[in-house]
């Protein structure tokens, strides 16, 4: 262990190379990029510690750790935190094992020969002109990273009132063929108000089995006080899910609803009305006016579109759940659009890749780069006000 002496922390770096020598180096690092990251927080806020300034922007809030895999070996550094959260240390770059993921998909493509002109390049403004890389290289490197996203993956979990579920596909190369792999995602909003990820899985499908056990490994890792679900309609989902948490209500997201609703409607000039009576629907202040509302659209619809009214009796209720949660917390709950927007970065980081060589090198870059996400929004403001 590194000695501390001096009060600068340029004294204690140097005291942690001139005790240890180069193996001292980690340390000295560690104590640099935090007192760094503090300058730059001080910056940020446009004022000093305990200082009293007009111009300061926001105020200083503690620490949280971070474990990063650097050149000298894994350091745990600590983040400034402030209370209204859009802060994140430079020397702490994000996104770091996201490209590092992604660099090792691209190079495992290249060592198994299925590489592409557009995988060589990109290897070449990695590594240089002269490509040169070997398969114990990709190896060593995917299992120093595979090690952190695994604990991310398997740390443990908390009370989490609201649950979102959904799953996007990418394709995979498996025993020799090409497969389109399932990656199943749940996020949730704890009992603090934050919004965090809670896991993520490649499966081969969305069927039952692959969404049961994806659920039942949420619950062992501690998953607990679920009070809504929020999810799109999938046979396979939904069997899992009353398997898994059978009394746990279930909101059917309200945009695909919506969405689902116009192959129901054969003229083209119905298709804004029936929208907009929709919208009208779920933006009802309670149950009772949302289902006065429903019945008055379907007498109309059984004359306009009788097959859209036989499908909206029976659909549209599953979007009214959210009707019995507080009327702040709605506008969070409703729809799944929040995880469609991670879907989307996914799939701007994976069409790099375009196809994964193996289900593994898919779950890392995900996993990566949903680590990075959660953190973000560890460190910044309250998703919904859960006290309020």
């Amino acid at each position: 262990m590194a000695q501390r002496v001096g009060h600068h922390p340029l004294e204690a770096a140097f005291a942690a190379l001139l005790a240890n020598g180069l193996d001292g180096a980690g340390e000295a690092l560690r104590i640099l990029v935090n007192e760094a990251s503090k300058i730059e927080r001080a910056q940020f806020l446009n004022a000093q510690p305990h200082e009293r300034s007009s111009g300061r922007t926001d105020y200083a809030n503690g620490f949280k750790p971070k474990t990063v895999m650097t050149r000298v070996g894994e350091l745990t550094f600590d983040v400034p935190q402030t209370r209204g959260g859009g802060f994140y240390p430079s020397a702490l770059e994000k996104g770091s094992r996201t490209e590092q993921a992604l660099n090792i998909a691209l190079a495992e493509m290249y060592v198994q020969g299925v590489s592409t002109r557009k995988v060589i390049t990109v290897l070449q403004s990695l590594l240089g002109p002269e490509v040169s890389i070997s398969s114990t290289q990709v190896s060593r490197a995917a299992e120093q990273l595979d090690a952190g996203l695994a604990a991310w993956r398997e740390r443990p979990l908390d009370e989490t009132p609201y649950v979102f579920l959904d799953a996007r596909y990418e394709r995979v190369r498996e025993g020799g063929r090409l497969i389109d792999c399932a990656v199943l995602v749940a996020v949730g909003v704890t009992s603090d108000g934050q919004r965090r990820v809670l896991g993520v899985s490649v499966a081969l499908s969305e069927a039952e089995v692959h969404w049961r056990a994806f659920l039942d490994s949420l619950i062992r890792r501690g998953l607990k006080g679920v009070k809504l679900i929020i999810s799109d309609d999938h046979a396979g989902l939904k069997a899992a899910r009353r398997a898994a948490l059978p009394s746990v209500p279930w909101q059917r997201c309200q945009f695909h609803l919506q969405q689902n609703a116009q192959a129901y409607v054969t003229r083209l000039d119905q298709r804004k009305s029936v929208t907009q009576r929709i919208r009208t629907i779920f933006n009802a202040p309670d149950r009772t006016e949302a289902e006065r509302l429903l019945k008055q659209a379907l007498e109309a619809w059984k004359t306009e579109a009788p097959k859209l009214a036989l499908w909206a009796e029976d659909n549209l209720p599953e979007g009214f759940a959210v009707f019995d949660f507080p009327h702040a917390h709605r506008i969070r709950l409703r729809t799944t659009n929040g995880l469609e927007r991670i879907n989307r970065e996914i799939k701007r980081r994976t069409r790099v890749a375009s196809i994964f060589p193996n289900s593994a090198s898919c779950l890392r870059l995900v996993s990566a780069l949903l680590a990075e996400c959660d953190e973000e929004w560890m460190t910044g403001k309250i998703y919904l006000n859960l006290k309020a």
